[in-house]
């Protein structure tokens, strides 16, 4: 007999389990033998289908025979490790490895279930639905964050004003919790119908530290700027970009990075303002902020604080949506998300969660978790990636395919070399079929360009693309035209 899973738990026997193996005195488990003649003589009615009924004593004893099993049958599961992707099938050689720990890690990572991922749970539960997957695996998701502001009343400003022939850019401020008040920039198209859709645009990790929103937003402040957007984003703001194709957009410096990045600490000074930094000095400040012992000082405070970084972040983001909802500029039903890295992953995030978003384009962070253990966790996986109790349980590839209905575009470079082939390959194909399996194919487009690891003119190009066939639809009698 095999125990039954079912949302995350053994369900161990039910009745007519009991009274099968009750009717059937030659009944003997592979891993347990039941001393029947052992049992005590006992009198049995007739139920209603003609099958002896099992006297409570008896379905005790059973029940425990049960237990027993789905424990040995546990073990035997923990026993049959997956196979983790061969060297030679990445695509590329791995980027990093572990030393003399290496094999531990890879064996320890090949041993945990997945019992969440799309595409295992699908196959271990022929009967069920879409939308129970969905559903499970969002629960927990949400839950490992560890990380709920409450309501929250935004007090936004704005504190300064740019006007350009395209958009008005004003800067502003506002609360995203009763710890954290955070600054961005919101911009208002011109000469097109308002109410607009809009984006929240989400800046690199990689990059310099000491600027956030900057990094996409308005023009260079600092030579380093830009060099970053010559080699990311064709030399593009991309919140600029995309505003100037119509779109309201909001950024926001992240957690740990631009306003927001420590000061007083680590040798940091207690107040500086890197857009007016020598180069120099910018690089000597910027390599303490983004100091490893320093970022896991961070990981650290956040974990004893009760939550994660993962968590600060979707917090943030989410309350972007907000902000974005108190403005008459912007259509509540037409809002959208993207960006490169670290703002990828954010992507990925609130696709799976953000039920206000409505189409996403996710660029530089797709990977299978196995094959991304065996490639490179040194260079790809930073703080706001760690998640205890999911990636035991669920993959990468997940979060997009609980994304369904929303649109979703996912950009996997070929030539990135963070994330090995094989890893963007299966993670497209596990989206592909989940969106097929929630009835909405049409909504998924991996998009696999030969480039390296950015979000280039062509790549807006396409995302352009892809945000106006899903959020520049809305009906003609309920807009208005603004110019400024």
């Amino acid at each position: 007999m095999r125990p039954r899973r079912h949302a995350g738990q053994i369900v161990i026997c039910d009745n007519q389990a009991i009274q099968h193996h009750a009717s059937n005195p030659d009944f003997m488990h592979p891993f347990l033998t039941f001393p029947w003649s052992l049992r005590r003589p006992a009198r049995h009615s007739q139920n209603t289908a003609g099958t002896p009924a099992v006297p409570l004593r008896q379905q005790r004893v059973i029940g425990a025979i049960c237990s027993l099993i789905a424990v040995a049958s546990i073990a035997v599961h923990a026993a049959s490790p997956r196979q983790l992707p061969r060297v030679e099938d990445l695509g590329r050689a791995p980027r990093n490895q572990y030393g003399s720990l290496e094999q531990t890690i890879q064996t320890l990572r090949a041993h945990q279930p997945l019992d969440l991922n799309a595409a295992r749970w699908r196959r271990d539960h022929p009967g069920e639905t879409y939308d129970e997957w969905r559903q499970q695996a969002r629960a927990l998701l949400s839950k490992a964050l560890h990380y709920d502001a409450g309501e929250v009343d935004l007090n936004a400003v704005t504190t300064d004003r740019w006007e350009t022939d395209a958009f008005i850019r004003e800067t502003i401020e506002f609360n995203t919790a009763p710890w954290f008040r955070v600054p961005g920039y919101f911009y208002t198209p011109k000469n097109v119908p308002l109410p607009a859709p809009a984006l929240v645009v989400f800046h690199e990790w990689g990059g310099p530290m000491l600027f956030g929103a900057d990094r996409v937003s308005g023009e260079p402040v600092h030579p380093v700027l830009i060099a970053h957007r010559e080699r990311y984003t064709s030399g593009r703001a991309l919140a600029d970009w995309f505003a100037s194709q119509g779109y309201a957009v909001i950024v926001i410096d992240a957690h740990h990075f631009g306003r927001r990045a420590p000061r007083g600490m680590n040798g940091l000074p207690d107040s500086y303002d890197p857009a007016r930094l020598d180069e120099e000095t910018l690089k000597r400040y910027d390599a303490l902020a983004r100091d490893p012992k320093q970022l896991y000082y961070g990981v650290r405070q956040l974990n004893w604080a009760g939550t994660t970084w993962a968590g600060v972040n979707f917090g943030d983001d989410s309350r972007c949506i907000d902000y974005l909802l108190s403005r008459k500029e912007v259509d509540p039903e037409r809002i959208g998300c993207t960006g490169l890295s670290g703002g990828g992953w954010r992507t990925n995030i609130m696709a799976a969660l953000e039920p206000r978003i409505k189409a996403a384009v996710s660029v530089g962070w797709m990977t299978t978790g196995d094959s991304q253990q065996v490639y490179n966790v040194l260079g790809a996986i930073g703080s706001f990636n760690l998640l205890p109790g999911v990636w035991n349980r669920m993959d990468v590839p997940d979060l997009i395919a609980m994304a369904a209905p929303k649109a979703v575009m996912v950009v996997s470079n070929t030539e990135d070399p963070l994330f090995p082939p094989l890893g963007q390959q299966e993670a497209a194909r596990q989206i592909a079929a989940a969106y097929s399996w929630a009835g909405h194919a049409g909504l998924f487009r991996n998009y696999a360009p030969p480039k390296p690891h950015c979000y280039d003119a062509e790549i807006q190009a396409e995302a352009l693309a892809w945000f106006d066939r899903h959020l520049k639809q809305r009906p003609a009698d309920t807009s208005r035209t603004g110019s400024n």
